[in-house]
């Protein structure tokens, strides 16, 4: 792989690996939300999601990672992002539920994430997972060659805000290939006195907007992995992996 400025630069070969491994994850992530339901523990959830990557050939790629012991992240309303399932979690009627899932495939990891709705949720909660979808998407369409890195996180930050929601700050977005985690940092707020970096044709980049009905403060749980907002108010999350092309950003993470 070429670099860029310590970025990885993704051929046409690597890109296409990358799109089958994020396939996987959205066909996952699929019968997960179908799966959602009142009375539902999210470790049903998790045994959904191991008995998938046996049937698709697939290794999970969270299970281990630094020392995480699931499949899944399955984060439960003021959790915002790697909240352990659990037997004793059982989903009720008006919770929304945040699913992070990556999978690795022929040496390439596929990374992206959801919050489902539990039957009837309030139209507040529903604004919370449209404008937080709608900022994952709004920053997908800057990440095209000449931009710049931050033109997607402003646009994130702008959207979430001017609907009076709030932009974790602790947890970003990031490269992804070979690693899970790689170069460029992709936070979903501008940071103050950094230049960015020029978007190139062949990054690969997880955008993950998390996003809080109240403030953006976390607070880590004593698991040491559960993120919850301080205080204790709504957080959803969605994550798409994406490879920046030279027609523009093409997202790896569809079914």
């Amino acid at each position: 792989m070429k670099k860029f400025r310590g970025i990885y630069l993704k051929n046409d070969k690597e890109i296409g690996l990358l799109r089958e491994a994020n396939r996987f994850v959205s066909l996952i992530l699929d019968m997960l939300g179908e799966s959602v339901k009142s009375g539902i523990s999210t470790m049903d959830l998790e045994d959904l999601a191991a008995k998938a990557c046996e049937d698709f050939g697939v290794d999970p790629a969270f299970k281990g990672y630094h020392g995480f012991p699931f499949v899944l992240c399955c984060s439960v309303n003021e959790e915002i992002v790697h909240g352990f399932p659990s037997k004793e979690r059982i989903l009720k009627d008006g919770d929304i539920i945040s699913i992070d899932m990556g999978v690795v495939y022929k040496g390439f990891v596929g990374d992206s994430a959801r919050t489902f709705a539990v039957g009837s949720i309030p139209e507040s909660t529903q604004k919370l997972l449209d404008v937080t979808y709608e900022s994952l998407m709004k920053g997908i369409e800057q990440a095209r060659p000449g931009n710049n890195l931050y033109d997607i996180s402003r646009v994130v930050q702008e959207h979430a805000e001017s609907n009076g929601f709030g932009v974790v700050r602790r947890f970003v977005g990031h490269g992804i290939g070979r690693n899970m985690h790689e170069k460029p940092e992709v936070p979903n707020f501008v940071p103050v006195g950094l230049p960015g970096v020029a978007l190139k044709t062949g990054m690969v980049i997880a955008i993950e907007p998390m996003v809080t009905v109240g403030s953006y403060e976390v607070e880590i749980l004593s698991d040491n992995w559960t993120a919850v907002t301080k205080d204790r108010k709504l957080s959803a999350h969605f994550e798409h992996s994406i490879a920046i092309t030279s027609d523009g950003p093409m997202i790896l993470s569809l079914s």
